[in-house]
């Protein structure tokens, strides 16, 4: 199961059945993303792809020498672009392939505005998600639900990317849901529904043991966001931002031209690739070292952590001056999803200390907004194992020894529920079928999808997952891939503390 490999044999399949001779490869906006992700410019080239251009252009010239390849998501918009296109084109000759289903009724307003017979072909080729990595997918969508509740548009656009991933993988899973959330029942039910009206194209070949389709919600795993992830992909991603694996660079002062935007790309940096995974604390030998003189010094007195109060190390960070407001505001949601309800809390203070720095309003709200989001009364799982508050403490500082390096000892909530689900010990009653009995056998090709957004920490978990456990396939994908920032912006719209929704975030047509 590899998503890259699938999306780029499809643009391949694109751009060699239209024969020899010139092209012009004509895409929408996501459709791009789609595109650049997993072929360079120059890489398109060598397939006789000479000229990049967007189906929404108005200033494309008459170019008859040229044959059109058009890929295109199914929108409404999308069609009647091409409605026009037809009606006058400005190529010798169209190929137009559609990344996901499109209904018999579009298909019959093309052949009508086709006056001219330029139409040579038309398919349906299932590309319609960003393949980040050859186990990790997004479909770069934020803001996905308002409260507990999807936003209307983002569970059609969902709906739609996920069924495209089990096309493209050719897979006909069974499907199991998270259960305290709504949203991922009626994101099951919707794919369900699609799989049962498109029956023809999921008649794949059956599998002695049936793929598995785990649908999670965000809201359940709200820490792993919120630290600092270590590998040196997700640090790219947390400190530049990384957006279709490329960073945005134009904002540094006297930066050169040719560096405003930076690819980084597995498929083509052999130093990328080889990096992609390696966590930082394999070259901080210094800090673990640090630490481990930091155990030795400490006053016996304090070897041990046995209450709450020991946390007041929290109070102090928020005093040091070179700590930024942002991660203020980070420790201090860390604190309020562990301790939310307990009665030595002293969160109140915290927040006290947050406006004595000076910490903005807007930042201070996001603490509420948070636990909001993905406190106790939301999570369907026990996200922070220990019941006792002298166990999480214990728990939260025993990194600081017996632990090989410092970077690596979170694990995000993924990991346990993929290994319950590997050795068969996921609880029904958590995460239950939709529409079928239990599985006996334990999965072997596994499509994890998390509402609200996946991290590069779950992707590097998925990855070992499959390195470490021969026959397991596990492919991850998520609305969005989140840094700090996104996920605070996308918990602001969710909870409804903050600003309006991201230009552009709840724009993507229904097809139907």
């Amino acid at each position: 199961m590899n998503v890259t490999l699938a999306v780029k044999q499809y643009i391949s399949k694109m751009v060699e059945s239209s024969g020899p001779g010139m092209k012009v490869l004509l895409m929408d906006r996501e459709t791009t993303s789609i595109v650049s992700v997993v072929y360079t410019q120059s890489e398109i080239l060598q397939k006789e792809v000479y000229l990049f251009e967007r189906i929404d252009s108005q200033n494309r010239d008459s170019m008859k020498h040229l044959k059109a390849i058009c890929f295109l998501r199914p929108t409404k918009e999308n069609v009647e672009h091409l409605i026009q296109e037809l009606r006058r084109p400005k190529y010798s000759v169209y190929f137009i392939y559609f990344s996901n289903v499109i209904s018999k009724s579009e298909i019959k307003a093309l052949a009508e505005a086709d006056e001219q017979e330029v139409v040579a072909e038309v398919q349906e080729f299932y590309g319609d998600f960003i393949a980040v990595n050859p186990h990790l997918f997004s479909l770069n969508l934020h803001g996905v639900a308002r409260g507990r509740s999807w936003e209307p548009s983002m569970l059609s656009r969902c709906t739609q990317g996920l069924t495209s991933v089990l096309l493209a993988l050719k897979k006909c899973p069974m499907i199991r849901y998270q259960l305290s959330s709504d949203m991922s029942k009626r994101l099951a039910e919707s794919v369900k529904q699609i799989i049962t009206k498109e029956y023809e194209l999921f008649d794949f070949r059956k599998t002695e043991v049936p793929p598995l389709l785990l649908i999670l919600d965000r809201s359940d795993d709200a820490i792993t966001p919120l630290l600092n992830q270590w590998t040196y992909q997700a640090m790219v991603h947390e400190l530049l931002g990384l957006n279709n694996n490329r960073i945005d660079l134009s904002r540094v002062p006297g930066i050169n031209k040719d560096l405003r935007e930076v690819v980084l790309s597995a498929e083509n940096d052999e130093f990328y690739a080889n990096n992609l995974y390696l966590n930082f604390g394999e070259i901080g030998t210094n800090i673990k070292n640090l630490m481990e003189d930091f155990q030795r010094k400490r006053p016996k007195g304090q070897q041990r952590l046995e209450s709450i109060s020991d946390m007041k190390s929290v109070r102090r960070l928020l005093q040091n001056p070179r700590l930024s407001e942002l991660d203020a505001v980070r420790l201090v949601m860390l604190y309020a999803l562990r301790y939310e309800r307990h009665s030595s809390s002293i969160l109140p203070s915290l927040m006290d200390e947050l406006s004595r720095r000076g910490v903005s309003e807007r930042h201070r709200r996001m603490v509420q907004s948070v636990v909001e989001y993905g406190g106790k009364r939301v999570r369907g799982s026990d996200l922070i194992t220990p019941t006792d508050a002298v166990a999480i403490t214990k728990q939260f500082f025993k990194g600081l020894k017996g632990v090989e390096n410092v970077y690596t000892q979170h694990q995000p909530l993924l990991h346990d529920t993929l290994d319950q689900l590997i050795k068969g010990r996921l609880k029904d009653s958590q995460f239950p079928y939709l529409g079928a009995s239990s599985l006996r056998d334990r999965p072997q090709d596994i499509i994890v999808f998390v509402i609200g957004g996946a991290t590069y920490e779950e992707a590097l978990t998925v990855y070992n997952l499959n390195r470490s456990t021969p026959g397991v396939r596990i492919v991850l994908g998520g609305s969005s891939i989140h840094n700090t920032k996104s996920f605070l912006e996308e918990v602001t719209l969710t909870t409804g503390h903050g600003g309006d929704r991201p230009h552009g975030s709840g724009r993507h047509g229904s097809r139907r």
